[in-house]
């Protein structure tokens, strides 16, 4: 039976269609202004309202009545789903797939325990997976396996929507914007972490290549580089300096954007690698 998989727009999925899947936007709040991620909101559109607003959007959850008809519609067509959703730790849209999924044995829900990058590099798994053609309780059962595989590093550019977010405190950033501090922070048990920071966007950079290669690249699997409003100069950078790592292995890098659900916490100027390491 034919796999239909089924995401949520934290993914930051917006430039890769594929047929067999389904990517429903969580909404973005600023103000009273409500928008749908991905839908009425893109990324570029985003980074300049977060820029000029004063406190940080909330975003909302992907509502189980929109996964009920997301479900409807791929069994009224014959195929099975496999859900893969945003870090259940960061977000109630895992329990919403939960919820709709009640009595439905034809559909698997994944929580990826990631996001942005790290949960789109899941779902590219679960798409390769269900073009060989794998039942979807088979799909599901392997990205479970493999989920903890998945490294998201991201560099950002400024503390200052840490700060508003309440993840330091007021000293630190201004401390931390005074001295030149870029943070590396990853997504641990579902939720961001701070992994290391350096001093100086070159060594920063540096960091970042060093700890990719601590954990090597799994080349057989997906992998994607991506960067917020603003960062487009630093990913060149980035790219070049850790040419090492990817040249004569592939062709060419993914490369995609960063949007609202992970945008909110790291700013402009970030950038991110998220890939399947060869180790666990």
């Amino acid at each position: 039976m034919p796999v239909r998989i089924i995401t949520d727009s934290a993914s930051d999925i917006v430039d890769f269609p594929n047929p067999s899947l389904t990517v429903l936007p969580l909404t973005v709040a600023f103000g009273n202004t409500v928008y749908h991620d991905g839908v009425d909101l893109t990324h570029e559109r985003f980074f300049e309202l977060l820029v000029e607003s004063d406190t940080l959007p909330s975003t909302g959850a992907v509502s189980p009545g929109a996964f009920a008809e997301a479900y409807d519609a791929a069994t009224a067509v014959g195929e099975d789903v496999v859900v893969v959703t945003l870090s259940s730790k960061v977000s109630a849209t895992w329990q919403s797939a939960c919820i709709a999924a009640e009595g439905r044995p034809n559909v698997h829900v994944v929580d990826s325990l990631n996001s942005c990058i790290g949960q789109r590099v899941l779902v590219e798994y679960a798409l390769m997976l269900a073009e060989r053609g794998l039942p979807a309780a088979e799909v599901a059962s392997r990205l479970e396996a493999a989920r903890s595989r998945v490294r998201m590093l991201g560099l950002l550019d400024t503390l200052e929507y840490l700060r508003r977010g309440g993840r330091i405190g007021s000293a630190a950033a201004a401390a931390g914007m005074l001295l030149s501090i870029k943070p590396v922070v990853t997504m641990t048990d579902g939720s961001i972490q701070l992994l290391g920071k350096a001093r100086g966007s070159k060594n920063a950079r540096n960091l970042l290549v060093q700890l990719v290669d601590e954990h090597p690249i799994d080349f057989a699997m997906p992998f994607s580089l991506a960067c917020t409003a603003g960062g487009e100069a630093m990913l060149r950078k980035y790219v070049r300096d850790s040419r090492d790592l990817w040249e004569g292995i592939v062709d060419a890098l993914p490369i995609t954007t960063v949007g609202a659900t992970i945008g909110t916490h790291v700013g402009p100027g970030a950038i991110a690698v998220a890939y399947f390491s060869k180790d666990a």
